[in-house]
């Protein structure tokens, strides 16, 4: 069974697919994957990479549900109930 965040979760284009905006503004270009949040399509880096840009955007939004953006992969992950799906 799925979380409450991951049944109901929006599904928002990504804003990019090629790149981490946030990291590109303090010019890192060291992510390692990028995420994109199911609610509002913004694409952060995971948490390898230096930054963690996926995990501040839930902090700072409380935007519940990301899904891996890389090719091949098609999981979400609920940050409130720590639940993948």
């Amino acid at each position: 069974m799925s979380c409450q965040h991951l049944t109901g979760a929006g599904d928002a284009e990504p804003v990019t697919t090629t790149e981490c905006p946030d990291c590109v503004a303090v010019g890192n270009r060291d992510w390692v994957h990028l995420r994109s949040c199911l609610s509002c399509g913004h694409v952060g880096c995971c948490d390898s990479s230096p930054y963690q840009h996926a995990t501040k955007h839930f902090e700072s939004t409380g935007h519940p549900v990301m899904r891996s953006i890389e090719p091949g992969e098609s999981w979400r992950w609920c940050f409130v109930d720590e639940e993948i799906g």
